[in-house]
């Protein structure tokens, strides 16, 4: 994958049937993780660790910061954190591809400098299954 602008990775909320943009991020990241089960045993070769394939628990989270582009989407990510509900969200990866599936958002964050606009900070833990799509 070549060099991309940042921009152009989007967060995209479910709303009804279409996927929208949620919010101007001017920072975004999406990190998937898995854990290992071990079942290195006391005949493992030389005694080193042995790992089971596919058993651990994956995960992905996103993360971003920015300003909010309207009513609309201030409206949408703020009532999905208090109503606690867990939607499907998709992620844009120029060049890439999409990742999509069910997330609930676990934290919102608002500020504000004296001298500058509101900001905000949001965190999204993926609650089943993800699809990726590639480009």
């Amino acid at each position: 994958m070549a060099a991309q602008k940042g921009k152009d990775l989007l967060l995209k909320a479910a709303e009804g049937e279409a996927f929208v943009t949620v919010a101007g991020l001017k920072a975004r990241q999406i990190a998937f993780n898995a854990e290992t089960v071990d079942v290195t045993h006391a005949e493992s070769a030389g005694r080193w660790r042995e790992l089971l394939a596919g058993a651990g628990v994956r995960r992905a989270s996103i993360s971003g910061a920015g300003i909010f582009k309207d009513d609309a989407s201030d409206t949408l990510v703020r009532q999905t954190f208090f109503d606690g509900t867990i939607r499907d969200w998709q992620v844009v990866v120029p060049d890439f591809g999409t990742i999509e599936g069910p997330f609930q958002l676990t934290s919102l964050e608002y500020r504000g400098d004296h001298a500058g606009e509101v900001t905000f900070d949001l965190s999204l833990e993926s609650a089943g299954a993800l699809a990726f799509t590639a480009f």
